[in-house]
């Protein structure tokens, strides 16, 4: 019980790694807990209690959040919210459960081996477990461990290349390395290698941070994020409509710039039962000042079919987007789980996927992306819109869970979003944070959450291609499959000779 206190406590240390604290040395810290702990044991049935154990400590800190969704704003008893929370991070939990258990598994034969490449093989295993994480059952990929580096940690160089999954590849096979070696004790040549594991990609990522993967393509182009501060609970009271929508025409009216963003679903209708001339006077408003206006709304097509959107009008003609990646248990219900909604209230939540392929929306010489909220968690899916497009924006509504890590953590995504495409990254969110992130990473602009206002910016488009832009995933994978033979290989050929003096 009491190593599984600890691996807890060792989940538990990745949530100060990412934002708002971004202590990021604590996520090295907090995998080199897991594999010291892993390393004294011999059966694949242990490690698979403390890598399960690890990570109801990680998601149970570092999506706490999703319980003011359910119970606060969704109407879940409590109770039951908190039940819900639990069985979501013990669902999440047994990704690095099974990779601590396939880690002791492999590695029982050859228990004082290279920690080099003891450590490969606990990397190759991460990258796996995490990037299935993203994309079983439509993914979860919040909380991977390399989004704990962004600037200023020097691994932020990594990401163009490699992912925010090649670089919590990099991150698991530094934390291997130093923690076998901390269980050889002081043998040098077992610190020797370890150290040299811990060292080169800090100073890989340095130089690589110094690369220009993409470049400023065209004239800038004026924004104004609009944040309207509209509080969840009284956003889809039918006594409270009209003032939501006096609200952001007026936020719109006093927004003077080539373009004007409000967030996701920031009308809270669908566009059709909006009153009439209403998206007509937005339009006038935007159009007075030369400019052209993006807004989040839900829109139903002639099958009924309800999407969550985002249109365009103003100087441009109209364009529409419609979110791709649909959030389950709150866009859409997975098949079996109907009585989920009858345990919570949430407004429009049998929603349809938008089109794999739409074209970023043109607003004169620049290419904007789209994504909606959750949608930007899957970087693999937002540089299919490359190289075309020229900027990246977000819409986004992280009210439904109020003052929590949740704001933080989701910007933090964006930041990685941006290091990984080389483009910038707008944000208009309805509470925050709304944000200009630039393509190294850092953030040249945002509002404090839960205020209403408009953040104004200058910003360029960038062409060029990343190293990840051109192979998404697919370099992390690799060289975790390659992470995998070599680590499984060389504890194969470790053992060999081992079997050959015990015949002798």
């Amino acid at each position: 019980m009491r190593r599984l206190v600890l691996a807890a406590l060792a989940g538990a240390t990745l949530t100060p790694a990412l934002a708002p604290f971004e202590l990021f040395p604590l996520a090295l810290v907090s995998l080199a807990g897991l594999v010291f702990l892993l390393a004294g044991e011999a059966r694949a049935r242990a490690g698979f209690l403390l890598g399960f154990g690890w990570g109801l400590g990680a998601f149970g800190s570092g999506v706490s959040w999703l319980y003011v969704a359910l119970a606060r704003f969704g109407g879940m008893p409590p109770p039951l919210a908190v039940l819900a929370v639990a069985l979501f991070c013990a669902f999440l939990a047994l990704y690095p459960a099974l990779v601590a258990a396939a880690f002791v598994r492999l590695r029982r034969t050859a228990p004082s081996g290279s920690v080099v490449l003891s450590g490969l093989l606990f990397a190759g295993l991460w990258v796996g477990a995490e990037w299935l994480r993203g994309v079983l059952f439509t993914g979860f990929p919040w909380l991977a461990v390399g989004y704990s580096q962004t600037p200023p940690s020097p691994l932020a160089g990594l990401m163009p290349v490699v992912g925010v999954y090649g670089v919590g590849g990099v991150m698991a096979w530094m934390a291997a390395a130093l923690a076998l070696a901390a269980r050889g004790g002081r043998d040098r040549a077992t610190w020797r290698p370890a150290l040299a594991v811990a060292a080169i990609p800090w100073i890989a990522g340095a130089l690589l941070g110094r690369v220009q993967w993409t470049a400023p393509e065209g004239a800038p182009l004026s924004v104004a994020l609009v944040q309207t501060n509209v509080e969840q609970h009284l956003k889809w009271r039918p006594e409270h409509f009209a003032a939501v929508l006096q609200t952001n025409a007026r936020l719109v009216r006093d927004a003077s710039a080539q373009l004007v963003v409000l967030p996701e679903t920031t009308l809270p209708a669908l566009a059709e039962q909006l009153p009439n001339g209403y998206l007509e006077l937005l339009g006038d408003y935007v159009r007075a000042n030369g400019g052209s206006l993006v807004l989040g709304v839900f829109s139903r097509d002639a099958g009924q079919r309800i999407y969550n959107a985002a249109l365009s009008f103003g100087e441009q003609p109209g364009q529409f987007y419609a979110k791709r990646h649909l959030v389950p248990f709150g866009e859409y219900s997975p098949p079996l789980f109907g009585w989920f909604y009858r345990l919570v209230n949430i407004p429009m939540s049998d929603q349809t996927r938008g089109p794999e392929h739409q074209a970023p929306m043109v607003f004169g010489e620049h290419r904007v992306a789209l994504n909606i909220c959750y949608e930007d968690l899957f970087g693999a899916e937002i540089v299919r819109s490359l190289p075309e497009a020229t900027l990246l924006l977000n819409l986004s509504n992280l009210a439904w869970y109020g003052d929590s890590l949740a704001q933080p953590q989701h910007l933090q995504i964006a930041r990685v979003r941006a290091l990984e495409s080389g483009r910038p990254m707008l944000r208009a969110t309805n509470t925050g944070m709304t944000a200009v992130v630039q393509p190294d990473g850092m953030v040249s602009a945002v509002l404090p959450a839960f205020e209403q206002g408009v953040l104004r910016a200058e910003v360029r488009g960038y062409s060029g291609l990343t190293p990840y832009a051109r192979w998404g995933d697919g370099a992390a994978l690799a060289l975790a499959a390659l992470a995998l033979v070599l680590g499984i290989a060389g504890a194969a050929l470790r053992v060999r000779p081992l079997a050959r003096s015990v015949g002798r």
